[in-house]
């Protein structure tokens, strides 16, 4: 059939797409934010971020291995759930990841070139658009190139801040504590340094033998970046502390010019960048997938439905979601664009969750189902209030959309 994509994506492939999307810009932005939430619990609060994307990932993984179709949460949603719910995880997908897009293209003009944010934000849009044009592979390949340099940058930072005469393992635990309150929310903010593996999901329609490969790819993708993670978060600790870190606005950069080794913050400077490269390329693939999936059920415009039939991807939507987000990085703000995706991202894994519940695969996924479901409701409850009132009214104008098409098409 014209309208369905080409399986060509293997293990290695879909980790790479994973990493792509969690190994981003997050570990370089949210250190920051995160310890001045948490304070000396940012390890903690890392932790609890860490035990919640493994429960969403477990629950995406047993989904996707069941229904190895593009559309993620969008397809499980309506196959466990029903359609409501189904479209309302794509509806907050589609939605949270456009405006995701827009906040790494935003920081790629950040770091690349802060006196034209703007517009190198809009170019990366069009050349990364235009990449993922020319089929899934060549995203992939690109997408390999790209985490194998941000992981030997992130390597460096790592091995200058912990061999350097700055570091003080009594750091690691020292400054003040933010609380529970404190704690969950720089939980909240470093959480979406994980979520990348929802990508994987996304592409099930593109990926080989997606019952095994998929429940693998997952938390080998979120394993890896975990140890990253961690690994990153200690080392700036050990030079910054958590006051230093929380005060900083490129911690890592800043960690190692407290190491003693300043000559290579402009290298953090272009690995950042780089990754929020990585980070909207793999996003970019993931939202045109929804986006296909919706227009095929005809929640969306069905001419997105469309699959081009020499490079096999669904062009339409990837120029439809790259035409969004080059308008969105032209004109919105980072941390609005930042704050908007939260609440969606959110939704849609407390979807994914509950879809996972409903599969009777035995007491242990139950309870990592249950415990992902309250996690992302407890992280959602951590968002500023202006966050969670824009997101909320979002989704409440998508579920009017909804209930109007329905009523229409009963002819009521």
């Amino acid at each position: 059939m014209d309208n369905e994509l080409k399986r060509s994506l293997g293990v290695s492939d879909a980790v790479v797409v994973g990493l792509g999307a969690m190994v981003g810009a997050g570990i370089f932005a949210a250190l920051g934010p995160a310890a001045r939430a948490a304070g000396g619990g940012l390890l903690a609060a890392l932790a609890v971020a860490a035990l919640v994307a493994y429960c969403n990932a477990r629950s995406s993984a047993l989904l996707a291995a069941r229904y190895p179709a593009s559309g993620g949460t969008y397809v499980y949603g309506r196959e466990r759930l029903g359609p409501f719910w189904g479209y309302l995880a794509g509806w907050a997908f589609v939605v949270g990841k456009t405006a995701s897009c827009a906040a790494m293209a935003l920081t790629v003009g950040a770091y690349a070139w802060p006196g034209r944010q703007h517009a190198v934000a809009v170019a990366a849009v069009v050349a990364l658009t235009a990449a993922s044009y020319g089929g899934v592979q060549k995203s992939a390949r690109i997408a390999r190139l790209i985490v194998a340099a941000v992981l030997a940058v992130l390597a460096g930072v790592v091995v200058v801040c912990l061999t350097s005469g700055a570091a003080d393992s009594g750091a690691l635990a020292g400054g003040d504590w933010g609380g529970v309150a404190g704690l969950l929310q720089g939980a909240g903010l470093l959480f979406f340094a994980f979520a990348g593996y929802a990508r994987i999901t996304t592409l099930g329609e593109e990926v080989r033998d997606p019952r095994r490969t998929i429940p693998r790819a997952v938390p080998l993708a979120l394993g890896i970046a975990l140890l990253v993670y961690a690994a990153v978060a200690m080392a700036a600790l050990s030079v910054l502390g958590s006051h230093g870190l929380a005060a900083s606005a490129a911690p890592l950069a800043d960690a190692v010019g407290a190491a003693g080794r300043p000559g290579l913050s402009p290298v953090v400077r272009a690995g950042a960048a780089l990754a929020a490269l990585g980070s909207l390329l793999a996003l970019v693939l993931g939202v045109s997938r929804t986006a296909l999936a919706m227009a095929r059920d005809g929640h969306l415009p069905r001419a997105l439905a469309a699959v081009h039939p020499r490079h096999q991807v669904p062009h339409r939507a990837e120029l439809a979601v790259g035409a969004v987000v080059a308008v969105l990085a032209a004109t919105a703000d980072l941390r609005g664009a930042i704050g908007f995706s939260s609440f969606g991202v959110l939704v849609y894994y407390a979807i994914a969750n509950a879809s996972a519940w409903t599969l009777g695969s035995g007491v242990k996924d139950r309870a990592v189902a249950a415990v992902g479901l309250s996690g992302c409701v407890v992280l959602a409850c951590t968002l500023p209030l202006t966050s969670a009132v824009s997101g909320a009214a979002v989704l409440a104008l998508g579920v009017l959309v909804y209930g109007v098409r329905g009523r229409f098409r009963s002819g009521v």
